[in-house]
């Protein structure tokens, strides 16, 4: 009876420990490649089978949903955070937008949960919401300042977030030259009065 518990605990710390490779093994793959890497590879890296990271995580979006926190939170809550410390309300709100932008320029997992690829996954649309909340409140500041047009709203948000991927993905070699113009096109539209200085 002794030999039976042994057993099951030692099953259930390797179960432990293959969950804990495959998590490791996740966000450096999907921090490379993005969230749409081969899974295969991701069961490589960790040295177990591919059929051992199903049993594990049973499907992509349950990986994504365990490692997307660990890729991206800190980051845009670090992005965030410095955003509210800026006391003028269309800096703030400039600066927020072009970060988000630069890190999904920067980072392909990021480009994947800016642009919603994976709606199964629930921590990814909660990044998302969070984003959205943030910059939202920030761009109604900027509308109350009087500094950002009238008929911006949210929804907007998520084009600028899907052009900017389109971008990305239509030369993956280019440099930051092509998304940076976008966004500045973009902000020089967004002032209610483009002849004040950005």
């Amino acid at each position: 009876m002794g030999t039976g518990g042994t057993g099951r605990s030692t099953l259930r710390r390797d179960a432990r420990e293959n969950r804990a490779k495959l998590t490791n093994a996740a966000v450096e793959v999907f921090r490379a490649q993005g969230l749409g890497a081969p899974l295969e590879e991701v069961a490589r890296t960790a040295g177990v089978s591919t059929g051992t990271l199903y049993n594990r995580f049973g499907s992509r979006e349950a990986l994504i949903d365990a490692v997307v926190p660990i890729i991206a939170a800190e980051q845009m809550a670090i992005i965030a955070a410095e955003a509210r410390a800026i006391p003028d309300p269309w800096s703030r709100f400039r600066f927020y937008l072009t970060s988000l932008l630069e890190l999904q320029a920067t980072l392909p997992a990021l480009d994947d949960i800016m642009a919603r690829r994976y709606p199964g996954s629930e921590q990814l649309a909660r990044l998302c919401d969070d984003a959205v909340v943030h910059a939202s409140s920030f761009l109604e500041a900027a509308q109350e300042d009087g500094s950002l047009r009238q008929d911006f709203g949210p929804a907007d948000l998520t084009a600028i977030f899907l052009a900017n991927s389109g971008i990305l993905r239509s030369d993956p070699k280019a440099d930051t030259g092509a998304w940076r113009r976008h966004i500045g096109f973009v902000l020089d539209g967004l002032r209610s009065d483009p002849r004040r200085r950005p």
